[in-house]
Order: C-alpha cells, then sequence, then structure tokens
C-alpha cells in the first residue's frame, strides 16, 4: 500500500508542475498577443494615448487615470473606489471588461455607479495569452 500512495504522490506532482510549466508566463508570446492590443493601445517610453491609454506603467496605477485620457464613467467609478491595477485584476479584466468593472463596483456596494460601459470591447478570453500579455505589459510597469 505505502508505494502505491508514493507511486500515486508522484503522478499526481508531475500533473501539477506540467500544469502549472504549461501556464507560465512568456513576455515575448505577450508582445506578440499584444499586437493585437495596438489597434487601440501603446506602450513604452513613447507611447501615446488612442482610443485606449497609454499601457505604460499601468500595473499599480489607478484604474481612469492615465493623464490626458478621457476614461468611461465607469472605469473613473471604479478607480474612484479603490481599483488599482495589478497582475490579477488585468487577468480577470481581459475576458470582460464591462462586466468585470460593473462586478467590482457592486462587490464594493458601489451598485449604483457600475452602469454605462467601458470604451474597451475587445475581450481576450484565452488563460494563457492573458499571462503572456500580462507578462510583456510587466516589462513597462514599476510594481508597487
Amino acid at each position: 500500500m505505502p508505494v502505491k500512495s508514493a507511486v500515486f504522490a508522484c503522478v499526481a506532482a508531475t500533473i501539477v508542475f506540467s500544469s502549472s510549466a504549461a501556464l507560465a508566463q512568456d513576455a515575448a508570446k505577450g508582445e506578440q498577443i499584444f499586437k493585437q492590443c495596438m489597434t487601440c493601445h501603446r506602450i513604452g517610453p513613447d507611447a501615446k494615448n488612442l482610443v485606449g491609454p497609454v499601457l505604460t506603467g499601468v500595473i499599480g496605477r489607478q484604474s481612469g487615470t492615465a493623464p490626458g485620457f478621457a476614461y468611461s464613467a465607469l472605469n473613473k467609478a471604479a478607480g474612484e473606489n479603490g481599483l488599482v491595477w495589478s497582475d490579477d485584476l488585468i487577468f480577470q479584466y481581459l475576458p470582460d471588461p464591462n462586466a468585470f468593472l460593473k462586478k467590482f463596483l457592486t462587490d464594493k456596494g458601489k451598485a449604483d455607479l457600475a452602469t454605462g460601459s467601458t470604451k474597451m470591447a475587445f475581450k481576450l478570453t484565452d488563460e494563457q495569452q492573458r499571462k503572456d500579455v500580462i507578462a510583456y505589459v510587466n516589462k513597462f510597469s514599476e510594481k508597487k
């Protein structure tokens, strides 16, 4: 019985390790995926706002506060109610930006502010692609 348990533990550990390795972040792949984002966003030292705000320094920045960008009321309200972008929150945001912001505000007890929509219509649903894009964006952000 102990041998079977040891074999099972080794197999289980291998599966868990393989799964987490498969979901590792890859900034180089993220850079390629980010090209889809460039329809609306720029990133880097000389980036300018387009349809979406500059994403340089977004991680650690309060939502709705990129200088010179005209945000939706929904995005501003989320920032005013404590939304500061982190890897995890961007990961949650990318599959459905409007639903994320509305849930964020509702969870903060601000359902009255959870109206309207963000300008971001693009959705990035693939988990690995989101992790890779976040790894790329991290290259241009100082974590706080």
